[in-house]
Formats: C-alpha cells, sequence, structure tokens
C-alpha cells in the first residue's frame, strides 16, 4: 500500500489491526457493553486472510474454537450459577445498566461500583431483606466471575495464538 511516498506492507498494517482489535476484545470481556470474544475472532480472521498463510489459517481455526469454547462455557456457567441461585436476569440486567452510568459518574471504578450497587439494589426490591439480597448478590458476583475467568483464559490463549502466528510470520513463513 503506497502512502505519499511511504510503501506500508499490508501484513504489518493487518498485524496492527489485529492486535488493536484483540486489545478492544481483551476489554469487552471485562466490560459487558463490548463483544469481547467476537472482536477477538474478528481480529484474527482479518489477520489469517491479509497473511494468506496456511499457518494463519490453522492458528485462526484454533483460537475461534477457543474462544467458542470460552464464550459458551462461560455463559453456561454464568447461568447455571445464577439458576441454582434462583437470580433472574432482570437483576443481572439492572446491575449492568446501573454499571454503565458508573461508568460515567466515577471514571475509574464506576462500572464496577454501580455494577454490585445496581445488583445488591435489585436483589433487595426482589426478597426484600437486605441479608438474602447481599447473599444472592454474592452468588451472583460469584457465578459471573468465573464465567468471566473461563472466557479471559480462553480469550488469552487466543491472542497468544495470534501473536505467535504474527512473529512466525514476520520471521519465517514470509520470510524472502
Amino acid at each position: 500500500m503506497q502512502i505519499g511516498d511511504v510503501t506500508i506492507d499490508p501484513d504489518i498494517l493487518a498485524a496492527i489491526a489485529a492486535v488493536v482489535l484483540s486489545i478492544i476484545g481483551l476489554f469487552g470481556i471485562v466490560l459487558p457493553v463490548l463483544p469481547g470474544s467476537i472482536t477477538i475472532a474478528v481480529g484474527f480472521l482479518i489477520w489469517a486472510i491479509v497473511s494468506g498463510t496456511v499457518g494463519g489459517w490453522v492458528f485462526f481455526g484454533i483460537a475461534a474454537v477457543l474462544l467458542l469454547i470460552g464464550n459458551i462455557s462461560g455463559a453456561v456457567l454464568t447461568g447455571r450459577g445464577l439458576k441454582q441461585r434462583e437470580i433472574p436476569t432482570r437483576s443481572v440486567t439492572i446491575a449492568i445498566l446501573v454499571g454503565i452510568v458508573g461508568m460515567f459518574v466515577l471514571p475509574a471504578f464506576g462500572l464496577l461500583i454501580g455494577f454490585v450497587v445496581g445488583l445488591v439494589g435489585a436483589e433487595y426490591y426482589r426478597v426484600r431483606d437486605w441479608g438474602d439480597a447481599v447473599d444472592s448478590s454474592l452468588a451472583a458476583l460469584k457465578a459471573l466471575g468465573i464465567g468471566m475467568l473461563i472466557e479471559m483464559g480462553c480469550a488469552l490463549t487466543s491472542v497468544l495464538l495470534l501473536a505467535v502466528a504474527i512473529v512466525c510470520h514476520f520471521m519465517w513463513w514470509n520470510a524472502n
């Protein structure tokens, strides 16, 4: 690609785009307003298409399976944990909305504080007992945390595979 007097290798642009999307995706796993695993997969797909190597596609396939496993198992385990404690989706939805508001009110920790306050508030409204509301909120946080950890583990492994694929591409696969 030619920009003025500078020639930029499309492989380098694709690598940069894939890394940026992967970083955004990792944040998306923690912040529920961004699609984390999907963003990482899209970045890796861009890399595989532009690099055009068999190795890039193999690494993408492995990463896609990992991301799918992480996404599904995180959702299943979270849902099962919430269902066991009979915590309705409404409480989690309210917590997410209050967390988003909190993100703007307190930029550094507002999402987390808002989420917890919203969850406890929604649970108190549902059960009308502070002790039960706190207990069910802690159970919900544990279930959400376990799901998030599993998804994050699979996503980090996928991002590591992307890094290996990029390094291999520039060091060996594309060596002229």
